[in-house]
């Protein structure tokens, strides 16, 4: 395939996606807004109220870019893992490996869409905080730049998870045993500031610790990791995430019987 074909290709996938995510709102960018108005008023208001502040922000404040983080992530994981493994099931998927298109066309065409719906439900998110607390960006690359790896991370992340899936309940287990305690457990509601040792220093083995730490550091100019090591953690997911990826979608890992 010519360069030129290779775009419209992937064009054509992430227009795809993003019909298929706006079709079907009621369940892509609803859900998410309903459980994060809830984690405001629960967390925010009626907690944070109790818990007074955290390094000089209220806990709202605090805990906003946290939020943000966690649907960001959980729906970048959910969608490609839905998508990619219907794509699997409904066996079309074999269209796109017999076609010209390359692996990594494919690839970028399903993450790219992923990211895209990661993206829309954290600004929808970021939205609603905003009739719950105020916000001041302090750094708006070191935002932008860290929300958008993480939701490039968690997009590869699901696609793997889709490749190996055989039925629907295997797209259940990562996002339900791994990601929802690492999620919790990676500073979006406490800094481990608050932690004793060693719970401290086991939380710098959580990699969304990294990400969540990274972005509130750009919308707040506070974290618990320096960007240095953040930015280096999420770049080498990112590429190490990358490289299986294609390389798994390459030799149709999963794909062929």
């Amino acid at each position: 395939m010519t360069v030129r074909e290779q775009w419209v290709a992937f064009l054509t996938l992430i227009r795809r996606e993003m019909i298929r995510i706006l079709r079907i709102w009621g369940q892509t960018l609803m859900p998410p807004a309903i459980t994060m108005t809830l984690y405001f008023l629960i967390f925010g208001t009626l907690i944070g109220s109790r818990i007074g502040t955290i390094h000089g922000f209220t806990y709202m404040q605090y805990i906003t870019p946290g939020l943000v983080m966690m649907s960001v992530i959980v729906n970048s994981y959910g969608n490609v893992t839905s998508s990619f493994f219907g794509a699997k099931f409904g066996r079309y998927v074999e269209e796109m490996l017999v076609s010209p298109m390359p692996p990594r066309v494919i690839l970028a065409g399903y993450v790219g869409g992923a990211m895209l719906r990661g993206l829309m439900v954290g600004v929808i998110v970021l939205a609603i905080s905003l009739f719950f607390t105020s916000l001041h960006v302090v750094s708006a690359w070191v935002t932008i730049s860290s929300v958008v790896l993480t939701t490039a991370i968690f997009s590869l992340a699901g696609f793997i998870n889709a490749m190996f899936a055989r039925k629907f309940d295997d797209i259940a287990l990562v996002p339900t045993f791994v990601l929802t305690p690492l999620t919790y457990l990676g500073g979006v509601f406490y800094s481990i500031d608050q932690l004793p040792e060693p719970w401290r220093a086991i939380s710098h083995a959580n990699p969304i610790l990294y990400m969540v730490s990274a972005f509130r550091d750009g919308m707040l100019g506070i974290g618990d990791i320096a960007l240095g090591p953040a930015y280096a953690v999420m770049l080498v997911l990112l590429i190490a995430l990358g490289i299986t990826a294609e390389r798994l979608l390459h030799y149709g890992r999963g794909l062929r019987s």
